[in-house]
């Protein structure tokens, strides 16, 4: 089925780079505007001209997520451009190397306020714009670490990310589950997504152990819990995200979605 996304407009954050680009080229190929929120400029106006240069629409905004008044005007800008907003995906956030308890304070609140305030920040300015435009759909990236434990031998062996991710993550859980409740009497459905092992630039990026990023930074441990063996990529996501904010699931608000190749390891 082509075309889903025809007349709507989305905003998606991080959108320049992994799985937060790969939704952006899916949602413009299925017909949507798309609106392209992240840091890094350069990156950002890459992907806006690839999509443009396949017949697409897309505009980037630069937004630090973390700024709530940087949010504020980014979606006011976002609306001077395309007059209203029908899909929102918070997608930015990452995680940091330190772990409890011996992840510094300062770290611990910048994980938490990227991944977990940026995606209430953006959801509340854009809120009102989905309430105007007669409800939509709204997908927020959790991740397997809001779910699952991990053992002493685990960590030790395989490694983690941060305590502040896996508690951010469990908070953008919790949001997502609230803001479904508060969403059903506007026409706005509230879903939550959760990553395993996905190829992104991100979780490739060089370690120890693979000094050229060429595998997933928690591979071994992937592999040893997962049904379906070998790696996701951003177009696993992107295909549930799409899915989620299509009329196709326009049954289904509330709902948090593990693509994690079946991990059989979840506390």
């Amino acid at each position: 089925m082509a075309n889903r996304l025809d007349g709507k407009v989305a905003l998606i954050t991080g959108g320049n780079s992994g799985i937060g680009e790969g939704t952006a080229q899916l949602f413009a190929r299925e017909g949507a505007r798309v609106i392209l929120m992240a840091r890094r400029e350069q990156e950002g106006m890459a992907v806006e001209a690839s999509i443009r240069s396949k017949g697409g629409d897309a505009k980037f905004i630069e937004c630090d997520v973390s700024d709530e008044n940087a949010v504020d005007a980014a979606v006011i800008e976002a609306i001077r451009t395309y007059g209203t907003i029908n899909i929102l995906f918070n997608n930015a956030g990452h995680g940091a190397s330190g772990n409890f308890p011996d992840e510094v304070a300062e770290d611990f609140q910048r994980v938490i306020n990227v991944n977990l305030n940026g995606t209430f920040y953006m959801s509340r300015a854009v809120w009102p714009h989905l309430i105007e435009a007669g409800g939509g759909a709204v997908v927020n990236m959790s991740s397997l670490a809001a779910q699952r434990g991990a053992s002493p031998r685990m960590v030790d062996e395989f490694g983690s990310t941060s305590s502040s991710y896996w508690a951010a993550k469990a908070g953008v859980d919790a949001l997502t589950r609230y803001m479904a409740g508060v969403g059903g009497r506007s026409g706005i459905r509230v879903n939550g997504v959760r990553p395993g092992q996905i190829m992104t630039p991100q979780a490739t990026r060089g370690t120890i152990n693979d000094p050229d990023g060429g595998h997933h930074a928690f591979e071994k441990m992937f592999d040893l819990m997962q049904i379906t063996p070998g790696p996701g990529y951003p177009e696993d996501v992107a295909n549930l995200v799409l899915f989620l904010v299509s009329n196709e699931s326009r049954f289904i608000t509330g709902e948090i979605i593990n693509v994690d190749g079946g991990v059989a390891a979840k506390l």
